[in-house]
C-alpha cells in the first residue's frame, strides 16, 4: 500500500500548496513563500511518484492527477484561442539598461510594432542610454514617471504621477485616445517582496517588504477604481506578483482580467531566471485577443505583448 499512499500524498500536497498559496497567500510568511515559489518545484517529485506507481501497477491514476494538477498550476497546460486585436500593448522591465544596449532593446520593441510601450526601470545608469533608446523609437510621444516611462503612438490627452507608498517610484497614469474613446493607462512597478530574506532567517524583512507592497496594491486599486464603468482602463507593468495570491486577486478585481489568462498560451514566464510570470497586463472595458512573451533581449525580464479589441 506504500505506493498508493505515496501517490495520494503527492496529489494532496500539490492541492494543499495551491489552495494555501491562492487563498491564504500573503497573510502569513509560510503561505506567502508557497504562493511566490516557482511553481515548477511541485513538478519535481512527479517522475519519481509516477515511476514508482507504474512499477507497482497501483495508484497510477492518482499520481497522474497530481502531476496534471502541478503542471496546470505551473501554466504548462494553459492554452487559449487567439485572434488579432486592434490595440497592441507591451510591458517591459528594461533593467536600467544594465544588461543590454539601447539598440538591442529598441530593436525588440520596434519588431513588436505596438501602440503603447510601458517600460519600467527606466532610471538608466549609463550616460546617453535614454537618448539613444528614444531616438531609435520614432513616432512615440513620451511621458515619464519616476523609474517608469510610457510611449504612445496614440494621441496623449494627459499624464499624471501618483505617489507609490514606501518608495520614490510613481504610478504613471496616461490618458490616450483610441477609436474615439478615452483610455486610462497605468504604468506600474510594484515593490518586491524579499522572500529571499527567509533563507537568512530574516522574516521581519519579508514582512516589511510584504506590508509595503500591500500598501502599494491598496493605493493602486483605489486609483484603478476611479471612474469605473465610464471609461476603459489598462494596467500594466512589473507587478512582482505571480498569478496567484491575495495581491494578484486584488489587482485583478480592481483593474480587470489578466490578458494572459484569457488570451495566452503556455506558462508565459516573463522572469525566466526563476520561471515566474510576474509582469502583467490587465484591462477593464477592453477584451484581450492574444498575448505573447518575447525572447530575452537586454534585460532579465522578457517583454509581454497583449492585443485588445
Amino acid at each position: 500500500m506504500v505506493h498508493s499512499r505515496l501517490a495520494w500524498l503527492y496529489l494532496l500536497t500539490v492541492a494543499l500548496v495551491w489552495a494555501l498559496g491562492e487563498f491564504v497567500g500573503e497573510r502569513t510568511v509560510p503561505t506567502l513563500l508557497l504562493a511566490y515559489a516557482p511553481p515548477l518545484l511541485w513538478l519535481l517529485p512527479a517522475p519519481l511518484v509516477l515511476g514508482w506507481t507504474l512499477w507497482r501497477r497501483r495508484g497510477v491514476a492518482t499520481a497522474l492527477a497530481g502531476t496534471l494538477l502541478a503542471a496546470g498550476g505551473a501554466g504548462l497546460l494553459h492554452w487559449r484561442p487567439q485572434t488579432d486585436g486592434a490595440l497592441q500593448v507591451i510591458t517591459f522591465n528594461v533593467a536600467q539598461g544594465l544588461l543590454g544596449s539601447p539598440e538591442e532593446i529598441a530593436a525588440a520593441l520596434r519588431a513588436a510594432d505596438a501602440d503603447l510601450l510601458l517600460l519600467q526601470e527606466t532610471n538608466f545608469v549609463r550616460p546617453g542610454f535614454r537618448e539613444t533608446l528614444l531616438a531609435r523609437l520614432p513616432g512615440y510621444a513620451v511621458r515619464d514617471g519616476y523609474e517608469v516611462t510610457t510611449l504612445s503612438r496614440l494621441p496623449v490627452l494627459s499624464a499624471t504621477n501618483h505617489a507609490a507608498p514606501g518608495t520614490q517610484r510613481t504610478f504613471l497614469e496616461t490618458r490616450v485616445r483610441w477609436q474615439g474613446r478615452e483610455v486610462r493607462v497605468l504604468n506600474v512597478h510594484l515593490g518586491t517582496v524579499l522572500v529571499s530574506s527567509a533563507l537568512r532567517g530574516d522574516f521581519d524583512r519579508v514582512r516589511q517588504t510584504r506590508d509595503v507592497r500591500t500598501a502599494q496594491v491598496a493605493r493602486l486599486s483605489a486609483i484603478a477604481e476611479e471612474g469605473a464603468g465610464t471609461e476603459p482602463l489598462l494596467l500594466g507593468g512589473d507587478l512582482n506578483t505571480p498569478p496567484r495570491g491575495l495581491a494578484y486577486r486584488e489587482l485583478r478585481r480592481a483593474s480587470g482580467p489578466d490578458a494572459h489568462s484569457l488570451a495566452g498560451r503556455g506558462p508565459g514566464w516573463t522572469f525566466p531566471g526563476l520561471f515566474l510570470r510576474i509582469d502583467h497586463l490587465m484591462a477593464r472595458g477592453l477584451t484581450p485577443t492574444r498575448t505573447r512573451v518575447f525572447p530575452e533581449s537586454g534585460s532579465d525580464h522578457r517583454a509581454l505583448l497583449a492585443e485588445y479589441r
